[in-house]
């Protein structure tokens, strides 16, 4: 914290309170980074924080976050006359930053994609799959029920989640079947979008559809969807891509789940591939 001693001026005195300093860790673990975060201490955005800036500087430092709850929003404008500009903001709070280093800032940008996620229902005794058509689309194309994934939500939870959420069907993830990448799309705000099917097992069969969401839906079968005009480019080639696997076994196109310890967070993260062999995770009689 960097409280100072000199007298402070009423304008000061207004920016006074819910400041707190700490050296800070982003991605990297970096003792470089300072965090700033609203709490209830005396301190401010003033005259100490610009001497902060400049022994931060002196110290090597690599760069400041500033976190500003909503309701302290009148700390932005003094923080920007300081050099700080905006990273991102979420529905509470927006964070700022001040980069300290050298030439231009290194920093990671926000969020640059959002993830969609659609399961692909398949009943393999019946050869039958399970598809909608979207209420509030100009084209009514027929399509895997899906939507955005939330935040710490697990792509297979997505997929099962949305699926059950649009037509009551219950399902278990099995395995991920494609990715689509597309950029500056209109409905992530000009972001980019990863959109991933998923191959799902049904648990139960009686739909019971979202009004809200879907205009129709049903279980089509799969042949007739991979040859149907009026689905959607990406369903139909999922659709193809399903009735391989299933004629030709499905370990030729699931990409399936691992999970495995991440090296500087100790956390776990999902890992998606091919199946491997168990002699080849482990190793094991392998030259």
């Amino acid at each position: 914290m960097y409280p100072g001693n000199h007298r402070r001026t009423p304008q000061e005195v207004e920016l006074k309170s819910h400041m707190y300093c700490k050296p800070g860790l982003w991605r990297g673990h970096s003792p470089n980074l300072i965090v700033i975060r609203w709490w209830q201490h005396q301190t401010y955005i003033g005259k100490d924080h610009k001497a902060a800036i400049q022994q931060w500087r002196s110290e090597g430092r690599a760069a400041v976050w500033l976190h500003v709850p909503i309701l302290q929003s009148r700390f932005i404008a003094p923080a920007a006359a300081l050099g700080f500009c905006f990273h991102h903001a979420e529905a509470d709070s927006s964070t700022l930053t001040l980069w300290l280093g050298q030439g231009p800032s290194r920093l990671p940008g926000y969020a640059t994609h959002q993830v969609g996620v659609a399961g692909a229902v398949f009943d393999e005794s019946t050869r039958k799959i399970l598809v909608v058509q979207d209420r509030n689309k100009l084209k009514n194309m027929w399509k895997f029920p899906g939507g955005l994934s939330e935040p710490g939500e697990d792509i297979g939870d997505t997929a099962v989640r949305e699926v059950f959420e649009e037509t009551g069907i219950r399902s278990e993830f099995r395995s991920l079947l494609s990715i689509r990448q597309q950029h500056s799309h209109p409905g992530a705000f000009g972001k980019s979008d990863m959109y991933i099917i998923c191959r799902l097992k049904p648990r139960s069969f009686t739909i019971e559809l979202c009004p809200h969401e879907c205009l129709r839906c049903e279980w089509m079968d799969l042949t007739e969807l991979a040859k149907a005009a009026n689905a959607t480019p990406v369903t139909s080639r999922a659709a193809r891509l399903l009735l391989y696997g299933h004629r030709e076994g499905f370990e030729k196109i699931d990409l399936t789940m691992d999970q495995l310890p991440a090296v500087y967070t100790g956390l776990f993260y999902k890992l998606y591939h091919r199946e491997l062999p168990d002699s080849y995770k482990m190793m094991t009689g392998v030259d």
